[in-house]
């Protein structure tokens, strides 16, 4: 097998990230890989005090996020992978491999003003290192030092014409877009991590990218200052999405 395409999908959380995995999963080419590094994560912060299912996490999944990066960079099981990684589980880790040929990474975004209410569903009172924001522009500033180019996505603009940005997406990853990316069958898929039952119950409901629906709930006021700490990363990304 020729070198294989590694796709490194670097998203916040509820930001349809699972939704773009799901997507990949329908192409032939492409093995999928839910959150590799979220055990390295827990392990390391204080976040497995209080995410949902941490010991089923720790012992199921490689703790050691090294060891994590060395089995994606390796694995030539497929011709095209698909990483979705949460971009504030990459911790003390060698990030030579992003430098790397045939890597390809993708960093997935979302406006804070919807992003936060949904995440605040699960985790109640999130802090700034939950939820992403200042790990994306952190990660944007050194691909930018080392001369390495991401593509960015916008959630919503994701949604707003899901053919026109995986076209855009697989074209600077160097594969063709197929049309079984955008509609799959209702339900759990067997690569879903075993946090699944916490937060995947809108995906396993979808066949497909759903119509964006702005939200319509008002804005929780305790959630304000984590929104001003949050806008400014999110702008900043804004200003390199695609669609």
């Amino acid at each position: 097998m020729a070198t294989s395409k590694r796709i490194c999908l670097w998203s916040g959380p509820r930001n349809i990230s699972t939704t773009l995995m799901y997507s990949f999963a329908q192409r032939e080419d492409t093995k999928v890989v839910d959150e590799p590094l979220y055990a390295h994560y827990l392990r390391n912060t204080v976040a497995k005090e209080y995410h949902p299912g941490t010991q089923d996490i720790l012992d199921t999944l490689e703790q050691d996020g090294n060891k994590v990066i060395a089995e994606m960079m390796t694995n030539t099981t497929s011709s095209v992978f698909f990483f979705k990684n949460m971009t504030h589980h990459l911790l003390d880790v060698n990030r030579d491999f992003m430098k790397e040929e045939n890597v390809y990474h993708v960093m997935l975004t979302r406006d804070p003003h919807e992003m936060l209410p949904s995440f605040d569903k699960v985790i109640e009172n999130p802090n700034l290192e939950d939820v992403g924001y200042a790990k994306h522009t952190e990660l944007l500033d050194y691909f930018e030092a080392n001369n390495i180019k991401p593509i960015v996505l916008d959630s919503k603009r994701v949604l707003l014409n899901p053919k026109k940005v995986l076209s855009q997406l697989c074209e600077f990853i160097g594969i063709p877009f197929d049309e079984n990316m955008l509609h799959w069958e209702a339900g759990a898929r067997k690569e879903d991590g075993i946090w699944a039952k916490y937060w995947y119950a809108n995906i396993h409901k979808s066949t497909g990218y759903l119509a964006y629906t702005p939200k319509s709930e008002t804005f929780p006021e305790r959630l304000e200052p984590l929104l001003k700490e949050c806008m400014p990363h999110y702008n900043k990304l804004l200003k390199y999405a695609i669609g």
